[in-house]
């Protein structure tokens, strides 16, 4: 009979199960939903990391708006494996899809209309921990464990220095339990659009570009997490000095602990003057007063944004019952 190692039942189990988006954004613990995520077109990873999709991910969809977000304060991203499904019964991310949660931000001079080009600096990470009681890396610790034993909820503080203006803020999962071989590595990235206020403005982060950040042989791309680690390098540059790194392992604090969906009102972004809605059937939400545009999202489980389609297109469910769009 065929014998399966441990890292080719990992590949498979990662094969048979969901892949995942981070979604929605909460910031100092108030819901705001995908209003200001570029969701990506799918839920599937991006594997070349020479590819431009390593900005914000593949044909991701115009976000609604810009949220505003205190420099100081904390947002909290929000990872699941289908679009509008923020049930805590699934994991965020399933398949033993383990790595790092990475968020990054960047300057720009409109969130709305910035292509991911300009340079990026890292504000928070969750990577790796030894586990003593295990046998191998899948047994240790990891921001992907983090993050799914927090509904798909990581908390990410915005740093206090930072001058205020326009931001992309990008978070980012590295699942490697395919990584072993070159372009095994899988990474799931949002971007969310975000208007900072208040900061003090003396930051001076050194940054990075997308792609060029990451090679594909780089010891935390390239790596066999079936096999004992003694330790593990978190790809791209260091977190800068106003972020924040968090061990893995150290369980749920904040928003991650605390936080659910429909216990707190959700606030809508403003829309563009002279926007022309239609009426969007069975769009799933409550926010039926604002306008989602082609593409976006209009309805699902658990989803609270704008319900109404703009004028030429209707809600349409995708993937039903978690995920419909204008079409």
């Amino acid at each position: 009979m065929k014998s399966f190692t441990l890292a080719t039942l990992a590949a498979l189990a990662g094969n048979a199960a969901a892949h995942a988006t981070f979604q929605a954004l909460w910031v100092n613990g108030v819901d705001y939903g995908s209003q200001c995520a570029r969701l990506p077109g799918s839920n599937s990873p991006v594997t070349d990391v020479t590819s431009t999709a390593m900005r914000c991910n593949a044909n991701p969809s115009p976000a609604k708006g810009k949220c505003p977000v205190k420099a100081g304060s904390t947002v909290t991203v929000e990872m699941h494996q289908q679009n509008g499904d923020r049930s805590c019964s699934n994991e965020a991310i399933g398949g033993a899809h383990y790595g790092p949660v990475i968020v990054y931000m960047s300057k720009v001079s409109d969130a709305a209309s910035a292509d991911g080009s300009s340079g990026w600096f890292k504000v928070f990470q969750d990577g790796w921990a030894k586990n003593s009681a295990g046998g191998s890396g899948d047994d240790d610790h990891w921001g992907v464990k983090d993050l799914n034993a927090c509904c798909g909820r990581m908390d990410v503080k915005i740093p206090a220095d930072l001058a205020s203006g326009d931001y992309l803020l990008r978070a980012e999962v590295i699942a490697l339990h395919t990584a072993g071989s070159s372009g095994g590595a899988q990474l799931y990235m949002t971007c969310y659009q975000l208007t900072v206020e208040g900061g003090s403005g003396g930051a001076s982060p050194a940054t990075v570009n997308f792609p060029g950040a990451y090679k594909a042989s780089d010891p935390g791309i390239l790596v066999n997490i079936h096999s004992s680690l003694s330790n593990y390098v978190v790809p791209g540059p260091a977190v800068y000095s106003g972020g924040t790194t968090k061990k893995a392992g150290s369980g749920c604090t904040g928003c991650e602990a605390t936080c659910a969906v429909g216990s707190g009102p959700t606030p809508t972004l403003s829309q563009s003057p002279g926007s022309s809605a239609t009426s969007a059937p069975g769009g799933g939400g409550s926010n039926g007063g604002c306008t989602a545009q082609r593409y976006q999202q209009c309805g699902g489980q658990g989803y609270t944004g704008c319900t109404n389609c703009v004028s030429g297109s209707t809600c349409s469910a995708v993937s039903p019952p978690y995920y419909s769009q204008c079409v």
